[in-house]
């Protein structure tokens, strides 16, 4: 089984050919069908033996697909001060690409 580790967003994720990740949407304008290609890689194993980067591995790339363009869940961010009456409420919903791995080359 061939697997690979790449780093997107400031955050690493393993992935094999077939997997779906969920990754922090890029600064560009992303749409259902593109196609990713991620440079950053850190390890590459093929089965048989690993290929570990300083800090990247050369000539390695991992290509997917895009599958869907969205936001996340709401998170509440709550502020509160007891015995003062102060507290704030804020939502924050994150924007993500949901990612099918297609090749590790």
């Amino acid at each position: 089984m061939e697997l690979a580790v790449i780093k997107t967003g400031g955050k690493q994720y393993v992935v094999s050919k077939g997997d779906t990740i969920f990754i922090e949407k890029f600064e560009g304008e992303s749409k259902v069908g593109d196609s990713v290609t991620f440079d950053e890689v850190l390890m590459v194993d093929d089965g048989s033996a690993a290929t570990l980067g300083n800090p990247t591995v050369k000539g390695a790339k991992v290509k997917g697909t895009v599958e869907r363009v969205a936001r996340a869940a709401k998170i509440d961010v709550m502020k509160y001060k007891a015995k003062s009456r102060y507290h704030k409420r804020r939502g924050h919903r994150q924007h993500y690409l949901k990612v099918k791995i297609d090749a590790i080359s």
